[in-house]
């Protein structure tokens, strides 16, 4: 599983891939890794990794899982801040 972390004019135009951060169970508590879980539609406990980025076809992306809540989805952009060490 992926989060896409692209933003949404790449997302829309004709490029043919996006930026995704994957989604594993197992949880180390880095600042790179942001705790999803039920609340955001999961069916369990996960963390999306920040330091494993990955661009991927949009082709491939084909199934629509969940979304982040607003408090996660700012908890990923700190998360991207801190993995690419950005101000």
């Amino acid at each position: 599983m992926f989060v896409v972390v692209s933003r949404q004019t790449l997302i829309d135009s004709r490029f043919s891939t996006v930026v995704c951060a994957p989604v594993y169970s197992r949880r180390d508590g880095l600042a790179t890794q942001v705790e999803i879980g039920r609340e955001d539609g999961l069916k369990h406990d996960s963390s999306v990794h920040c330091d494993a980025l990955v661009s991927l076809p949009k082709s491939a992306l084909t199934d629509y899982v969940a979304s982040l809540t607003a408090p996660r989805a700012r908890a990923l952009d700190q998360a991207l801040r801190v993995a690419l060490a950005l101000a």
